[in-house]
């Protein structure tokens, strides 16, 4: 039986997840990407590559070279320029895509949100009295607040944030989730922490700091989503695996 060749770009757990799930599949042959940006990534189920591919041009050519019959776009929400890569890629290529991208959170009552476009956006938005801010948005874009240095900061993230800050008040907590409310609580309140600044990631393993600031009436400064590639999407593993049983069925081969 001949082989699905399929190219994974990861990064996130309902990669990971996917990953697992075709792993076990005798028709599949898997190779999930990593962007190469964690200094000690999670261990995969599946063969992995690290690093970019050098633009659209560098995928597409990887695609071809590859011989690669479909590619799924599991990377962080976030990772716009990686999303349009891949669909320009794909579209040049004749390559078959998909993407795998969870949900927004949604605002519920209680909530204290101001959307933003943009991190740059969230740093502006802070305002002229100092407050005490906890940023939790990875550490590649924390350098925006250097624009307001009057705030106190406590940055999370998985890898150090280098260079540090040059702001008078910060520090810093490395960490990797999933984070539970409870302790996001804990960590909201011992911090005195007066807003919260987030990327509207989705999902449940870092939801937890979102709820924990609506029961404590914090504010959070969400940075929303912006336009994605113009490319199918799904917003679940399930769902995604469903999507490859159809695009792989016999009827699609046949061109039925």
């Amino acid at each position: 039986m001949s082989k699905h060749r399929i190219l994974i770009l990861g990064g996130t757990t309902e990669a990971r997840q996917l990953a697992a799930a075709l792993a076990d599949r005798a028709d599949c042959d898997l190779l999930l990407s990593l962007a190469g940006r964690t200094a000690e990534p999670m261990a995969q189920p599946v063969p992995v590559r690290s690093g970019g591919f050098g633009g659209s041009d560098g995928l597409g050519e990887f695609l071809n070279a590859e011989k690669f019959d479909l590619l799924i776009d599991a990377t962080h929400p976030f990772a716009a320029r990686i999303s349009q890569n891949a669909a320009m890629a794909a579209r040049e290529t004749g390559t078959p895509i998909f993407a795998l991208r969870r949900p927004d959170w949604e605002r519920q009552a209680g909530d204290r949100w101001t959307s933003v476009a943009s991190v740059a956006e969230a740093a502006a938005v802070l305002g002229e009295p100092p407050r005490r801010v906890f940023l939790a948005i990875g550490r590649q874009e924390a350098f925006h607040f250097e624009s307001a240095p009057k705030h106190h900061y406590l940055i999370r993230s998985v890898d150090p944030v280098t260079p540090s800050l040059r702001v008078p008040h910060a520090s810093y907590l490395l960490s990797t989730g999933p984070f539970e409310e409870e302790a996001e609580r804990e960590l909201l309140i011992g911090n005195q922490i007066e807003v919260v600044v987030a990327k509207n990631s989705g999902g449940s393993a870092t939801y937890g700091k979102i709820a924990a600031a609506r029961a404590l009436g914090i504010d959070v400064i969400m940075v929303e989503r912006q336009q994605s590639a113009d490319v199918r999407t799904v917003g679940t593993v399930e769902e995604a695996l469903g999507l490859v049983d159809h695009l792989f069925s016999p009827e699609m081969n046949r061109g039925v």
